[in-house]
C-alpha cells in the first residue's frame, strides 16, 4: 500500500475514532467524569446533562414470571425456548404501537414509547395475546408476562438506556413486583393517560416495593 492509502487509512480511523467519542454513550461518560472532579460544577454539568440527553418518555418493562423455577426444572435450553417464544409474541406488538426496544437482558425487555396511552395499549395487547398463546400450550411452555409502566422525564442515552426515577419504578413494578399477568404502573404514568385509559380502571398497590412512591394494578378483563 501506497503513502496515499496509508494517509487516507490513517486519516478514516482518525474520522471514525471521532465520532465514536462524539457518542451519546461517550459523551455523557465524559460529563460525568467532569462532575465528579474536585470543585466540579455540578450544578452546571447537570444542566448540560438534561439539556443534552433529558427527554419525557413512557417506559416499559416486561418479565417472564418463573425465571428461576422454569430454569431449575427444565433447565436452560426449555428456557431459551420458551424466552425466544416471548420475542417472537412481543415484538410484533411493540413495534404495532410504535415502541422502541432498547435493551433485552435475559428474560427482561426494556420499551419506551412516546405515547404513554399506546403504551398502555401495547400492555394489553401483549397480555391479551399470551393468554390466547397459553390455551394452545401446556403449562410448562406458556408465557406468563409480568409488566411494569412508568411515565416523565429521564435521560435517554442514543438506543442503547434510559436513566430516571420513573425507570427504575417501572423496573422494580414489572421485574420484582407484577404477578405472572400482571401490569403495574407508577402514580405518574396513572395521571398521564387519565383522560385516555379507554375501558382501564385501576386500583391501589396495598405493598408497593421500597422506593417506589406509590403503585397501580391495571385491572382489565382477560380474553
Amino acid at each position: 500500500m501506497g503513502n496515499d492509502d496509508t494517509d487516507t487509512v490513517r486519516g478514516y480511523w482518525t474520522i471514525s475514532d471521532k465520532i465514536r467519542t462524539n457518542s451519546s454513550e461517550a459523551r455523557l461518560e465524559t460529563l460525568i467524569a467532569q462532575r465528579a472532579q474536585s470543585g466540579a460544577d455540578k450544578v452546571g454539568i447537570d444542566a448540560r446533562i438534561w439539556d443534552l440527553f433529558g427527554e419525557r418518555w413512557a417506559v416499559m418493562f416486561t418479565d417472564l414470571s418463573g425465571f428461576s423455577r422454569m430454569t431449575a426444572d427444565f433447565g436452560i435450553t426449555h428456557f431459551l425456548q420458551v424466552t425466544h417464544e416471548s420475542h417472537r409474541l412481543t415484538f410484533p406488538i411493540i413495534e404495532a404501537f410504535d415502541g422502541i426496544l432498547l435493551k433485552i437482558e435475559a428474560d427482561s425487555l426494556l420499551v419506551i414509547f412516546r405515547s404513554p396511552a399506546r403504551s398502555m395499549q401495547c400492555a394489553l395487547k401483549i397480555q391479551s395475546s399470551a393468554g390466547k398463546y397459553n390455551q394452545q400450550r401446556s403449562e410448562n411452555e406458556r408465557l406468563h408476562l409480568c409488566i411494569g409502566l412508568g411515565y416523565g422525564d429521564m435521560l435517554r442515552v442514543g438506543d442503547q438506556d434510559v436513566f430516571g426515577y420513573e425507570v427504575n419504578a417501572a423496573s422494580r413494578l414489572g421485574e420484582d413486583t407484577a404477578d405472572r399477568g400482571e401490569i403495574l404502573v407508577t402514580p405518574a404514568f396513572h395521571d398521564a393517560i387519565a383522560e385516555n385509559s379507554g375501558d382501564s380502571r385501576f386500583e391501589l398497590l396495598e405493598n408497593p416495593p421500597r422506593f417506589v412512591d406509590g403503585a397501580l394494578r391495571v385491572l382489565y378483563q382477560s380474553d
